[in-house]
């Protein structure tokens, strides 16, 4: 019988990085993932690659 469940990535994701933020800068982020239908987290890691791009 052969390995049940996801597939493993190519890419490993290793690395947890925690923050800690104001109620109101919650509550921003949220809003702004559910209406751009996105995770916090893919909202967050956007935002970073805006930053990366824009220094450059």
């Amino acid at each position: 019988m052969g390995k049940r469940g996801r597939p493993k990535s190519d890419i490993t994701k290793e690395r947890i990085v925690t923050i800690r933020m104001s109620n109101e800068d919650y509550r921003i982020l949220k809003e702004y993932s559910e209406k751009h239908q996105q995770t916090i987290t893919e909202t967050i890691k956007t935002g970073v690659d805006l930053l990366f791009s824009n220094h450059k």
